[in-house]
């Protein structure tokens, strides 16, 4: 059994540390500002702030940070979600202190260089055409719109125009800002905890509280066509509790048994039954304040109303579940956290994620969460709204 320990400083950081034996370590600072609290204009800045904090800090260069990580055998990166904004590494713990020491400069001290940031909004512009032009990041960016109003609904990359005019001023300011926010550094692997606290407790003041916020809801169902596609791709989104929900466990678990894997409901009725699709995905994105569930098919255009019908009918059929495969299910959903539990980076991000969301601690009950899901509850569940988008080709 891993120790776990978590502490909150009095800078207001929230120190989470799991510590193991294996000779790797998964480190990062997570700070709550993300694209899901920007307005329409602002849309994108969390976004460029991630990619600047890279670019080199009043003692760094762009090219000394990521040497002194990756010439160690490190990795080095960070994401941008609705409400998170994050940078992480993971390396050989001997390198622990050298590692630490080189993320905590990138997330308090960036130079946000004019050049950098010029040549970075061209970058990222780039990128936002990287996923619009890809068909499966396309429909994933749209279903939101079907399940949000804007500004939430929007995508949190922006658009190219919109980055492109974002001014450095106001980028700094934002940072400024918005990374006085809740701060919580998440540890994973062999490391001491003395140390991690030592280089913690040098971390400014931060915001004690999580950001609360409510987000416009709405279902509405769209689709576009685009030249050069041989394949429709369709998306099926509904709402789902939020994270810090008891909840969330009975959806996964019902997503799980629809979409999750070749055993699925959902890959047997339209692949290997009726050969509709290929690929069948199933995805939840949830913070804090709010929670999607999708599925995703990719078929022939004449096919996309049929997979819809199928897609309802799936949740219709709950009602019939058998015992064998709701336990079955469960698990399922156990199994695959055992897996996950050997990736040190995952097991950081996730206890992140949920302490954000209530409480670290949380991560620790999903076994005993997932055996309190009952059977006639999954039977009695009623889908009462979604969404869908479909990409048509002409």
């Amino acid at each position: 059994m891993n120790e776990f320990y978590k502490k909150i400083l009095k800078n207001n950081v929230t120190v989470l540390f799991e510590k193991r034996q294996s000779p790797v370590v998964s480190i990062s600072i997570n700070v709550n500002a993300g694209g899901g609290f920007e307005t329409e204009k602002e849309k994108g800045m969390h976004h460029v702030i991630e990619h600047l904090l890279f670019k080199g800090t009043k003692t760094r260069t762009k090219k000394d940070i990521a040497n002194t990580i990756e010439k160690k055998g490190g990795i080095l990166n960070g994401f941008t979600s609705e409400e998170t904004t994050s940078f992480w590494l993971k390396m050989p713990a001997r390198h622990f202190d050298t590692g630490f020491g080189v993320l905590a400069d990138t997330f308090l001290n960036p130079k946000f260089e004019k050049s950098e940031f010029d040549r970075e909004k061209s970058v990222i512009a780039e990128e936002i055409k990287l996923y619009n032009d890809n068909p499966t990041f396309y429909v994933l960016h749209k279903i939101k719109e079907m399940l949000y109003k804007k500004p939430f609904g929007l995508s949190l990359a922006g658009t190219v125009e919109g980055v492109r005019g974002l001014g450095r001023q106001h980028i700094m300011q934002k940072y400024k800002n918005d990374f006085k926010n809740k701060v919580v550094v998440s540890v994973v692997g062999r490391a001491n905890f003395e140390n991690i606290y030592n280089f913690v407790g040098k971390f400014p003041k931060c915001s004690p509280n999580v950001i609360n916020k409510k987000f416009g809801i709405i279902n509405r169902e769209l689709f576009e066509r685009r030249k050069s596609m041989d394949q429709a791709h369709f998306i099926f989104g509904y709402h789902c509790p939020e994270q810090g929900s008891e909840k969330r466990y009975f959806y996964d678990l019902i997503l799980t048994y629809l979409a999750g894997g070749m055993s699925s409901v959902l890959h047997n009725e339209i692949r290997e039954k009726r050969g509709l699709a290929y690929a069948i995905r199933p995805d939840i994105d949830r913070e804090r304040n709010f929670g999607f569930s999708t599925i995703y098919v990719g078929a022939e255009k004449e096919k996309v109303k049929k997979i819809r019908e199928i897609i309802l009918k799936s949740f219709n059929g709950l009602k019939k579940i058998r015992q064998k495969d709701f336990n079955e299910t469960k698990e399922q959903l156990i199994g695959l956290r055992k897996l996950a539990e050997e990736d040190s980076g995952s097991v950081m991000h996730t206890l992140m994620f949920e302490e954000f969301g209530k409480n670290a601690e949380e991560y620790y009950k999903f076994d005993e969460r997932i055996g309190t899901i009952r059977l006639k509850d999954v039977q009695n569940f009623k889908l009462k709204n979604f969404s869908t988008f479909s990409l048509l080709p002409e």
